[in-house]
């Protein structure tokens, strides 16, 4: 281990996001203890140089231990619940699961000393944005239980950094999608949402249809627009995030992630027939709650804060590697 890279305590690293940004991490030489309860994530997304421990995040014991135990210097936090609809559904499930887990975690970190702390938010932030693309200092209004369960996120980490000797960086995914280009990662999740994995499932037989939830936004083609982001490139942006943390002692951030570019929900089914080479069933549904029209980025403030640089920036690149994957999970059977 170099002197300069510290453990880092990862929640939720055995799911989506997670496991591609434990893979960053590792990739970039830094020492990765992961926290996850297998609620939604595998065991075996975790890479084997990794420390693994099952638990939750708010076993203020088990944490403080954790953090205690191995020296952590960072925490990227990225367990949570994340399905739209089902926040409208269960909106005190996901205040319990996304802000009070992420307070009782926020305070062991507190406790323990750990000075830098990166956070899993999201676009739902915004709401329906006045003006798209949307930038960070636009109005923050969400619209589901959801985007109100990560804003509340990031108003206790803006206190707490004030407070406290926390410096932060709260990161607003846009629509991810993708896996990793090597093969070692990918969306596994039973019953996933994401219209892109939903897509290649169809293609792959895993569905006999896709829906498209509304044709009658105010939107070119009537359908939803979105920005999506290779789940690599955001990995990436983790890692960079981290780095300006620790070569920049003293400040926060609040950065989108994204690309600064949408396609409506025709345009992506229509990659994904391109990259398929077939026509995947398309079939109209009623809008779903708490589905804004628009979201896409505005991406100037972590182009100008970090060293970052979209790499897989290509719709169909994100369709193909989603692809991929989904013939490896049914390889795997």
């Amino acid at each position: 281990m170099t002197q300069d890279k510290f453990p880092v305590l990862v929640t939720g690293g055995a799911g989506y996001i997670g496991s591609h940004a434990v893979l960053a991490l590792l990739d970039s030489g830094w020492p990765v203890v992961v926290i996850d309860n297998l609620t939604t994530g595998f065991r075996w997304a975790v890479p084997a140089e990794a420390t693994f421990v099952q638990g939750d995040i708010a076993d203020r014991a088990l944490v403080g231990a954790l953090i205690a135990d191995h020296g952590i210097g960072a925490i990227l936090h990225f367990a949570g619940s994340i399905v739209v609809p089902e926040s409208v559904a269960d909106p005190l499930g996901y205040y319990e699961n996304n802000t009070v887990k992420s307070r009782s975690l926020i305070e062991s970190a507190v406790r323990g000393g750990v000075k830098r702390f990166i956070f899993s938010s999201t676009a739902a932030t915004y709401g329906i944005p006045e003006t798209v693309p949307v930038k960070e200092d636009a109005p923050t209004r969400p619209i589901n239980p959801y985007g109100w369960s990560k804003l509340m996120t990031e108003q206790m980490l803006r206190d707490a950094s004030f407070a406290h000797d926390l410096d932060h960086v709260a990161l607003r995914y846009f629509n991810v999608a993708g896996a990793d280009p090597a093969g070692r990662a990918g969306q596994s999740t039973a019953g996933a949402t994401h219209l892109i994995k939903v897509a290649v499932e169809a293609a792959t037989g895993k569905r006999d249809h896709v829906d498209i939830f509304g044709t009658d936004y105010d939107t070119p083609d009537g359908t939803g627009v979105r920005d999506y982001i290779h789940v690599s490139d955001l990995a990436a942006a983790h890692v960079d995030a981290l780095d300006r943390l620790v070569a920049e002692p003293g400040a926060s951030h609040v950065m989108n992630c994204g690309y600064g570019r949408g396609f409506s929900v025709i345009e992506v089914l229509d990659a994904v027939d391109r990259v398929t080479n077939m026509t995947i069933d398309r079939r109209v549904s009623p809008r779903r709650a708490g589905d804004p029209p628009a979201l896409v980025a505005d991406n100037g403030r972590i182009l100008a804060t970090l060293p970052w640089r979209p790499r897989r920036d290509d719709l169909d690149t994100i369709v193909a590697d989603a692809l991929a994957w989904e013939r490896k999970l049914a390889e795997r059977g």
